[in-house]
């Protein structure tokens, strides 16, 4: 056993539980995973669990078991935890941590419909209570397609898999999408609520568990020289961009007939918004937390005229990085006459008195110029500018940039002298903030931060019911003018989406930024 996780342990009457010094490590705890064969378990959710755990940051005896349609053997199912681990995990590979971890690795056999697989599940959880101490908790994640919760949670409840007690709990993991519109998404939630608590039932943002995110609440209400301008007496205006420079690769399955803003805008954007928009909380527990998300995203309010105040398009063909690629209809799987986005842009506005007047510009694409997120509040130009204009023709606006990814940091541009010159001119300069320049650790991936989140039992970083339910009522209205009003605009793999959506922003006066 490792120092850390001695000193660690929430057993050890030693530990000061107010030392900010150690972490927080998980208590006697295993997990179940369901879709063990998908590529979200075998590059993200395994290798966190590994790098969570040779971190110290798992109890000795964690569990981890599979349960999968395979004709494998327990020994089977480590090896192929082993090979994702070496392969995708972010600390390096320790072969005795590994062989301390493999002892916890179990496999179940069955498929998804087959009762008599979750009493054998059922009777593997009990098993590991009583060989690996884990204490009747586990959680339950279901790394498979939506369509397939309601069946799997209702033999978990057949079997007695999402009964907790007193001295234990069950808790279950799904991922997005949380539906496929408001009605779907409520019905989701019904299903999944007629088997585990709200409290137990916890949804994966993984753009929720970066610390970039996170950061945003950080800048604004730790440091008191930004929160003074916060507001609509400076901000011109926020510009919200994800942007990946890939196509759907062999998504086809999954992302025809989702597209980019059921896909993106409906949870990422939205919450990225929430956190740069809400007031300050009362604390940062969950409820407090969400209390002021929720607040915000009632406030949202959606233009009259969505045609020009939206944009969709699909890419086509082009270049990435001056390698040929094919259009999103002549991807393998796509539907030639498929009409799904695979670029969304919107603009929203937020009625409440901090923001009445700001629009808000979210957007999203694949085969964009460059993979980059960003969240940008663009400030208001000086009201009095006591210089030639010939001196300040090149300024633009002050703004205010969180780097979310893949350059995580914060800048800052702003007005500064050009030196050298017989005149007095001013141009745009930036400052940079980098996490790898100020911190030394490594930023843990967002799977580390949510699964061990949901193994402490800590909710703030996932959106419950009433999250879910605004975003769809939010982007709902767009999905159904879109589905009645022509194709999407065709735009150039390489580029920065459609020109429908460079003239949605000039509409306003304003122009995108280019990250």
């Amino acid at each position: 056993m490792s120092p850390l996780r001695h000193l660690a342990s929430p057993t050890n009457p030693l530990r000061n539980p107010l030392d900010q010094r150690l972490p927080r490590i998980a208590g006697p705890c295993g997990m179940v995973l369901f879709g063990v064969t998908g590529d979200l378990s075998r590059k993200k959710v395994m290798p966190a669990i590994y790098d969570l755990y040779n971190r110290g940051l798992l109890p000795p005896r964690f569990a981890l078991t599979g349960f999968a349609r395979r004709d494998w053997e327990t020994q089977d199912f480590a090896q192929i935890v082993h090979d994702s681990v070496r392969e995708h995990s972010r600390t390096p590979f320790n072969e005795d941590t590994w062989k301390q971890m493999a002892e916890g690795i179990r496999f179940v056999a069955g498929d998804l419909s087959d009762a008599d697989a979750y009493n054998r599940l059922a009777e593997t959880v009990r098993e590991l209570d009583r060989e690996r101490g884990t204490g009747g908790n586990h959680a339950f994640y279901l790394s498979i397609p939506p369509g397939l919760f309601p069946v799997v949670l209702q033999h978990l409840k057949g079997a007695g898999l999402a009964d907790d007690s007193e001295d234990s709990w069950r808790r279950v993991v799904i991922e997005k999408p949380f539906g496929h519109g408001l009605a779907s998404a409520q019905e989701l939630n019904r299903i999944v609520n007629e088997v585990f608590a709200p409290s137990s039932v916890f949804r994966i943002d993984h753009y929720l568990g970066k610390e970039t995110v996170q950061n945003i609440l950080a800048v604004r209400f730790a440091n008191s020289m930004y929160e003074p301008l916060w507001n609509s007496n400076y901000v011109d205006n926020v510009q919200i961009t994800m942007a990946e420079d890939i196509g759907i690769g062999g998504r086809a399955s999954y992302y025809d007939g989702i597209g980019a803003a059921r896909d993106v805008i409906q949870n990422h954007l939205l919450q990225l918004l929430a956190l740069t928009t809400m007031e300050e909380p009362l604390s940062f527990n969950a409820e407090d937390v969400r209390a002021e998300k929720v607040k915000v995203l009632r406030a949202i309010q959606l233009p009259r005229e969505l045609g020009k105040h939206t944009s969709r398009g699909q890419y086509s063909a082009g270049y990435q990085g001056g390698i040929p690629v094919k259009g999103y209809l002549e991807e393998d799987g796509i539907n030639p006459e498929s009409l799904t986005e695979t670029f969304a842009a919107m603009r929203v506005d937020i009625d409440n008195r901090r923001w009445a007047g700001v629009p808000f510009y979210l957007r999203t694409g694949k085969r964009l110029g460059r993979r980059v997120t960003e969240v940008a509040v663009v400030f208001k130009r000086a009201p009095h500018l006591p210089f030639a204009k010939t001196a300040v023709q090149e300024l633009g606006n002050n703004a205010f940039v969180f780097r979310i990814q893949p350059d995580e940091g914060i800048t800052v541009r702003f007005g500064s002298k050009v030196p050298n010159t017989s005149d007095f001119q001013v141009r745009d300069v930036t400052m940079d903030f980098g996490y790898g320049d100020s911190f030394v650790d490594a930023s843990p991936e967002a799977y580390e931060r949510l699964i061990l989140d949901v193994l402490l039992g800590d909710p703030p970083l996932f959106p419950q019911n009433a999250e879910v339910d605004l975003g769809w009522e939010i982007l709902d209205p767009v999905l159904d003018y879109w589905a009645t009003h022509g194709k999407p605009d065709q735009y150039v793999s390489g580029g920065w989406g459609p020109h429908s959506s460079y003239e949605m922003l000039a509409r306003d006066g304003r122009v995108w930024r280019r990250p």
